[in-house]
């Protein structure tokens, strides 16, 4: 793989999020993410034709059965002491 993260780049990324870890931890999340961009890579490796569409949740429903897309917009969240 030839974007696997290093551990001197983990251990940027660790720094700018602002984390604490021990090393044991540090190691094990490094791994568990390359872990992941291996999978990543092997699924972008699945050859599809060029007019498959895309699926926003992995199931590709038809638009006469397809729900509603919900608006976007604030809704305030209702006081409980109110």
């Amino acid at each position: 793989m030839s974007d696997e993260i290093t551990p001197e780049l983990f251990e940027h990324l660790v720094e700018l999020a602002a984390l604490e870890l021990s090393p044991d931890e540090a190691e094990y999340l490094r791994r568990e993410l390359n872990k992941q961009l291996t999978a990543i890579h092997e699924l972008e490796a699945i050859p599809l034709d060029s007019d498959t569409p895309p699926a926003s949740h992995g199931i590709p429903y038809p638009p006469q059965i397809a729900p509603p897309i919900r608006p976007d917009e604030w809704n305030p969240y209702p006081d409980p002491d109110g």
